[in-house]
């Protein structure tokens, strides 16, 4: 028993020679922990493999190639079973490694077999026999493939499926889809049901022969996947999704429409629906059938109103979003200035609804200063949007008389900045999120706007020292470079491949050249980058004794805006008495 034990002992991994530490001891039985340089009395030569006559020694007495614990040892794969990997990779093939990072471990529905199941339930040995028997447009039979027996193959020498286009067949690919969308773009055969398929049969129809789109738009999916850094999981997500959207569409169908792009999510979890609509978009084929959400937005506030009072407001809207090209000609606003207007709008004319009014000619400019909220912050917030309302209904000659003109000029009280609690800050200085932690430290130190941290880039930060657009540089605090080398960190481990120059990113941004969002990270961390900015102004107000001249060149501040912190002194609420 002894002796047997000892025989299997010899072919496992050598320990390394004791002399260097790099190269494996000569013998294991009878035990020379020194290699042949490093031998008492050497260097001596070391003598060929006993079993293929090779130079390149490992240990007792064979090379690297026939030692059963040598790095180089070629095996078959623990998953697959494929021949021709290597003890180095923990036996197993470049697919089966990439398998188990992304699929669970199970017993394949199958084979039997525990090991790393994909989504068919099926591993990969019956995924690959699955395939050679596959019949060019017929989904996956994987019992049949089981049932006729299962080939083994070689190890990483499986032959891509569909090739990576070259770049210059992108732009061909885009001006052939364009030109047969437009071709086409006469009619359109509406359809006459519209039954949502069987997920189960959807997923086993996406692994057949593609139809006309894929290897049209593959192209143009490894070019995005390339230009924003995508990984290979997101790259196939957005080609499973397209080749879903094809089997979906009716027959001879040239084009997609967004609507059935998010109507995916129904049919498949995975699915990654914002970077399968840029991949059309760029293709030329994306119908944009969207409702914008600030025209749901308008439609929620004012869908109860009479008929002739929402024409109205139809119309203000149109031209408050789209401007007038005609006298009287308007510039296009904001849609955040539209939906504060629509605020203060809001329970103003749905309150004439309610009292019998049915347009908004019928207004008097009594009924209208009746109808203000008293609250000082609601009300200017309502005679903003007022005075734009009647003032694009007088220009169209819809209302007799603008109502508000009567009211002379209105002067808007400003709001007193209030500092924040110090514990608040704090804590959520410290917070676990490095975006978090990072965001609150530049405005706390730096008094940045929310639109400045938003939009800044890895580019603006150069040896501890923030450029500003506007060319000023800022000396970043130690907290806040301690925070910015965390985030950094974060960022590189978290999407090694994005092409996103912003400092900020998120997980919809990271595949993108975009921004974040303007609630990102502010919503999670509690506080508003608003009452942090003036937190930060107000201390140096109170430091330099209201210094206007430093507080508009460190801040940026106009002469309104810095009156308005440095009246804070003398403000009877914030002095402490003495």
């Amino acid at each position: 028993m002894s002796t047997r034990k000892g025989l299997n002992s010899r072919f496992r991994p050598p320990r390394t020679c004791f002399t260097c530490g790099v190269n494996a001891a000569a013998w294991t039985w009878p035990a020379v922990d020194y290699c042949y340089d490093c031998l008492p009395g050497g260097p001596f030569p070391a003598p060929p493999c006993e079993r293929c006559g090779s130079k390149n020694y490992y240990s007792q007495g064979l090379c690297d190639r026939c030692h059963p614990g040598s790095p180089e040892y070629v095996g078959s794969c623990k998953d697959s079973l494929a021949w021709g990997v290597y003890r180095r990779h923990n036996w197993k093939c470049w697919q089966c490694r990439w398998w188990s990072s992304h699929y669970p471990v199970g017993d394949c529905l199958y084979c039997g077999r525990h090991v790393t199941v994909g989504d068919q339930g099926a591993c990969r040995l019956c995924l690959e026999n699955a395939r050679r028997i596959q019949v060019p447009g017929r989904p996956l039979d994987f019992e049949e493939g089981a049932r006729l027996g299962l080939q083994l193959f070689f190890a990483n020498m499986a032959p891509r499926r569909k090739p990576k286009q070259p770049r210059q067949s992108v732009r061909a690919a885009r001006i052939l889809l364009a030109q047969q969308a437009e071709e086409i773009s006469d009619w359109e055969q509406p359809a006459l049901f519209d039954l949502a398929p069987d997920p189960d049969v959807l997923r086993e129809l996406t692994t057949a022969q593609a139809r006309d789109w894929s290897w049209r738009t593959d192209g143009i999916v490894f070019e995005h996947a390339e230009r924003f850094g995508w990984s290979k999981r997101q790259t196939n997500q957005v080609r499973r999704s397209v080749k879903m959207l094809q089997i979906l569409a009716p027959e001879g169908a040239m084009t997609i429409r967004a609507s059935e792009v998010i109507r995916l999510r129904r049919y498949d979890s995975d699915s990654n629906v914002r970077s399968t609509l840029d991949v059309l978009d760029a293709a030329g084929i994306l119908i944009d059938d969207r409702i914008p959400t600030i025209d749901r937005y308008f439609a929620g506030k004012f869908d109860q109103l009479p008929d002739t009072m929402r024409t109205q407001l139809e119309l203000w809207f149109d031209i408050m979003l789209n401007g007038s090209r005609i006298p009287p000609r308007r510039k296009p606003r904001e849609e955040t200035t539209v939906r504060v207007q629509i605020i203060g709008l809001a329970p103003i004319v749905t309150a004439w609804a309610e009292a019998g009014y049915q347009s908004l000619a019928e207004i008097s400019p009594a009924v209208l200063v009746d109808s203000l909220p008293e609250e000082s912050a609601k009300r200017q917030v309502a005679m903003l949007g007022l005075r734009s309302l009647f003032a694009i209904l007088k220009g169209r000659k819809l209302v007799f008389t603008d109502p508000t003109s009567s009211l002379g000029s209105y002067q808007f009280s400003s709001t007193t900045p209030l500092p924040l609690e110090p514990a608040q800050i704090r804590a959520v200085l410290g917070h676990d999120d490095p975006a978090i932690a990072l965001a609150v430290a530049i405005v706390a130190f730096h008094a940045l706007t929310n639109l400045q941290v938003r939009n800044l880039q890895l580019t603006d930060i150069s040896d501890g020292r923030l450029t500003m657009p506007d060319g000023r540089a800022v000396l970043l605090a130690g907290p806040v470079r301690d925070r910015l080398a965390r985030w950094l960190d974060y960022r590189a481990a978290k999407w090694p491949n994005t092409r996103n120059p912003h400092l900020f990113v998120t997980m919809q941004t990271a595949p993108r050249l975009s921004s974040p969002g303007h609630q990102f990270p502010w919503k999670k961390a509690g506080i508003s980058a608003k009452a942090l900015r003036e937190d930060r102004i107000l201390a140096e107000v109170h430091a330099t004794g209201g210094d206007q001249r430093r507080l508009k060149d460190l801040f940026g501040l106009s002469i309104e805006g810095t009156n308005r912190y440095v009246d804070t002194l003398e403000h009877p609420d914030l002095t402490t008495p003495t």
